[in-house]
């Protein structure tokens, strides 16, 4: 949705106060708790980790370069991210079966099981923190936390990158 000048006129400026400070909370709070879980696994693999890990699981293996296009960050960041999960046995690196040259990246059998110790954790505490919520509420919660996503995703692309990072998708 195009923003006009008078978009914040139109609505309840207090409203859009309201909703910006609860973003910039909720985004302080998910980065100091990490919203990593519960239990042993809580803050056990930070955000770049599991989101690329997640998106090897969706999306299986590829180059470093599609799997950068796919979570929208530039090559050189996935580099940098991967070597860690390399390193840890999580992530293996192959050679491509047409291309030699080329890297392709898959998840491991121990990073499958880590991402899925991982989301199990996550999962227990989204329940946990949902608990009171009906169904609909969580559906609603989603559906809407998602549209905020893509619309922040839409905004970033329509504008210049800075730093050498691609615009974000949603899920990155």
């Amino acid at each position: 949705m195009p923003t006009t000048p008078d978009m914040t006129t139109a609505s309840d400026p207090g409203l859009l106060d309201s909703l910006q400070h609860q973003v910039a909370v909720f985004a302080r709070r998910a980065e100091q708790t990490r919203l990593g879980g519960v239990g042993q696994v809580r803050n056990s693999m930070d955000r770049a980790a599991y989101l690329l890990l997640n998106r090897l699981d969706k999306e299986g293996p590829m180059g470093v370069k599609a799997l950068a296009a796919s979570m929208g960050i530039d090559s050189s960041t996935v580099t940098r991210q991967v070597a860690p999960l390399v390193d840890t046995g999580l992530v293996k690196r192959t050679s491509h079966p047409e291309d030699g040259r080329a890297v392709v990246l898959q998840l491991s059998p121990r990073g499958q099981a880590r991402l899925d110790e991982v989301r199990s954790s996550r999962r227990e505490l989204m329940a946990e923190l949902t608990q009171d919520w009906d169904p609909e509420e969580r559906e609603s919660f989603c559906a809407l936390l998602t549209r905020f996503n893509s619309a922040l995703s839409a905004r970033q692309t329509s504008q210049p990158a800075s730093g050498g990072e691609v615009p974000a998708t949603p899920e990155s």
